[in-house]
């Protein structure tokens, strides 16, 4: 009798192209309004898509990150069940993320969801979240979130072994940001300022060789961090996220999602833990992953997937010459 060594509680490895799949058919939905100027209907063309094939799946799946509380999101909503049946597993979900880089045909806009084992996705509100991250190959807490950021730029030169005006930091070009922005650039460190799409952003830290991305900090929104953190988990690197909940409603919502530490910092571990799928599918061409394209006979994407317990990352470029496949039934 052959060994069984699938670690305990592991997903179904038929997952890694499924999820891809899912990806996939968001993305081309998204990409057909690229450039249209309207965020509103690429994200829902993105949304239906990734629903209706997450419904395929042989999956029992609650969305604990998606589109929002049941009230505010019709589908793809938190609680909300997906699937055929089979494994009980968390999802993490953003369908168009970057839906104003979409809508303006900007780079590094995806799709993207994430799968892991029943509970073991941090079920977070819909609000804002602190955020720094590395990528791997330094010492554990290299950097803090509650550093400085001239410090954690310094800190990270020196773990490096360059001059800190060698270090890249990826941060969302928002007014909160000013103090963060300026006190980077006070060390002689560039500064990448991104519009949208902070996912990415935390993935390109993960090879700066090529996207000339070494950390990436700021705030940005909690179900992003949780998403990133699965990504993390899968390709390696750190990273902390803490919630801002400044309002009693905020508090509340936490609270119903079972999170009683309102000034927690979470590592990545513990904000995507057991065995993780994650897949991206790009909608627009960007650092990590090209757009889809279309041709008269065909159209090609381009996914990244990854598995936290093998440490396998794959990049796929797919050619796809089934249309119906893309069509909503």
């Amino acid at each position: 009798m052959t060994e069984d060594r699938t670690p305990k509680g592991a997903l179904d490895r038929v997952l890694t192209v499924e999820v891809m799949r899912v990806t996939e058919r968001a993305a081309v939905s998204a990409a057909r309004l690229r450039g249209r100027g309207d965020e509103r209907a690429a994200d829902q063309a993105a949304v239906d898509a990734m629903r209706r094939e997450l419904n395929r799946l042989a999956i029992e799946g609650i969305v604990v990150i998606g589109e929002g509380e049941r009230d505010e999101a019709p589908m793809l909503y938190i609680g909300e069940a997906v699937g055929a049946g089979g494994q009980r597993v968390d999802i993490a979900l953003d369908p168009l993320e970057g839906t104003t880089l979409c809508a303006k045909d900007m780079p590094n806009s995806l799709a993207t969801l994430a799968l892991a084992s029943g509970g073991a996705l941090l079920n977070a509100p819909d609000v804002y979240m602190e955020k720094i991250a590395v990528g791997p190959g330094y010492p554990d807490g290299i950097v803090d979130l509650d550093m400085p950021a001239d410090e954690a730029v310094r800190r990270l030169a020196k773990a490096k072994g360059v001059d800190v005006h060698e270090i890249s930091a990826c941060i969302l070009d928002r007014p909160r940001h000013a103090d963060i922005i300026a006190a980077v650039r006070s060390t002689g460190a560039a500064v990448r300022l991104i519009g949208d799409g902070d996912i990415a952003g935390v993935i390109h830290t993960t090879n700066p060789i090529e996207t000339g991305v070494d950390i990436y900090m700021g705030t940005g929104g909690a179900p992003e961090g949780v998403l990133a953190s699965a990504a993390l988990r899968c390709i390696g690197g750190q990273m902390q996220g803490r919630l801002i909940l400044k309002t009693d409603e905020h508090k509340a919502r936490a609270e119903r999602m079972g999170i009683i530490d309102f000034d927690r910092v979470y590592s990545h571990e513990e904000m995507a833990k057991g065995d993780v799928y994650f897949s991206a599918t790009g909608v627009t061409d960007g650092n990590m992953l090209q757009g889809v394209r279309f041709y008269p006979d065909h159209i090609t994407t381009e996914t990244i997937v990854m598995r936290s317990s093998t440490g396998t990352v794959r990049t796929i470029k797919a050619k796809h010459t089934d249309f119906s496949k893309f069509i909503l039934d």
